[in-house]
């Protein structure tokens, strides 16, 4: 049996590396020779880089973006007791990361133009137990920083971002990540600023929060082998700190290629909203990083999502869900005690979207094969039975 042929993949990374390739290598042998592979000058220079990049006064590299919110709260004095307020269609990771703070998650809905957090919805679920709000900055787009900010001196919470795909972001004038009180970023490989492995990095303008953060990192230590407080270990290897680097002055680019594709996918789909294909509302103009460019199959296609989904992959154009189940449907997270029909929103997104291939070097030919794929399954294929969220398989974040 031939191997599928992928005419167009749904990340390719090789187009971002191959022509910085003799920079990344230099910057790894740099690392190699000085031996500094622990939290060395390279760490720290990326962190001031990339916090400065970002509007915020400091940044504190850690093991990955999970970290990066578990011990950002926690920094923020946010654990046993406290309730915090996430989005129910978010990476499963930030409510793990508010577990491991000590925190009780408290689920809200989305809005299902912009998969964004619904900060009405948000305003019931407050009681007196609650320090905080992390809106998710999801597929590029921040949640609106001037709506976040009036909400957040209403109730006296906490801002803390999750902006694991909002590098450079921006919205009413504010970066992700120089909004709230922190923010956790994300520098898995295929996210808009991926390191050669994990890596995750919390930035903040609160110089306690970053010295406490620090310290958390690297087994609660304030200095060597005197610990004032449980900590563990999640630090950011100056190895990927290194590569962080080369490629961050290359981010700004990206970000700008990566909404021109956008852009033309809105284009080039846009004869297709009567078929029922819409994609994911840009309300950030410019600002929006298109980490993931999101169509919703919609009601009144005549095709279902996953039908879709395998038409596309039968020509060898890759896709992803982000996300099929959501975080209170996950069979880890029963206790929460949520039911089937309390965030209907994220449960309607959840079956409808659809993530198209998205990465700089994507050309436009690319972009119309895709669309015109898309197009010729829509008017040839009939109707099925939608499968379960749990059928859908695994993705990755």
């Amino acid at each position: 049996m031939n191997k599928m042929t992928i005419r167009v993949p749904f990340v390719d990374l090789k187009l971002q590396h191959e022509p910085i390739q003799m920079q990344l290598q230099h910057a790894i042998q740099s690392v190699l020779e000085q031996g500094d592979f622990i939290l060395g000058q390279a760490v720290s220079d990326f962190e001031a880089a990339f916090a400065a990049a970002s509007g915020a006064a400091y940044g504190v590299g850690v093991a990955s973006g999970t970290d990066a919110i578990a011990l950002g709260l926690q920094a923020c004095n946010i654990g046993a007791g406290d309730e915090v307020i996430l989005p129910a269609n978010t990476f499963i990771a930030t409510l793990i990361g508010v577990q491991r703070a000590g925190a009780k998650p408290i689920l809200v809905d989305c809005d299902r133009q912009t998969a964004l957090i619904d900060l009405r919805k948000a305003a019931k679920a407050i009681t007196p137990k609650t320090k905080a709000i992390i809106p998710v900055h999801l597929y590029g787009q921040m949640v609106s920083p001037r709506e976040l900010l009036n909400f957040a001196d209403t109730y006296k919470l906490l801002i803390f971002e999750d902006a694991a795909q909002a590098h450079l972001a921006q919205r009413d004038g504010y970066h992700a990540g120089s909004v709230g009180i922190a923010a956790a970023f994300s520098f898995y490989p295929s996210k808009n600023l991926g390191a050669f492995g994990d890596g995750g990095m919390l930035l903040t303008q609160d110089s306690d929060v970053a010295q406490k953060m620090g310290r958390l990192r690297n087994y609660g230590a304030s200095q060597k082998y005197f610990h004032t407080e449980p900590g563990t270990n999640s630090r950011l290897d100056t190895l990927q700190a290194a590569v962080l680097h080369q490629k961050l002055p290359y981010l700004s680019q990206w970000n700008s290629d990566r909404l021109t594709i956008a852009q033309q996918y809105d284009s080039e789909l846009a004869p297709l909203a009567t078929a029922g294909i819409i994609p994911m509302e840009n309300q950030s103009d410019t600002g929006h990083v298109y980490h993931l460019y999101v169509i919703r199959v919609d009601d009144s296609c005549p095709i279902e999502r996953q039908q879709l989904q395998e038409k596309l992959t039968a020509v060898g154009i890759q896709t992803g869900i982000h996300y099929p189940i959501p975080c209170h449907l996950q069979p880890a997270f029963t206790n929460l005690g949520y039911q089937p029909g309390d965030f209907p929103q994220a449960e309607k997104l959840s079956k409808e979207i659809l993530s198209l291939p998205m990465y700089p070097g994507l050309s436009s030919s690319q972009v119309k094969e895709v669309v015109a794929a898309i197009a010729h399954a829509v008017s040839t294929t009939p109707k099925a039975d939608e499968p379960s969220p749990a059928d859908l398989g695994s993705v990755v974040a």
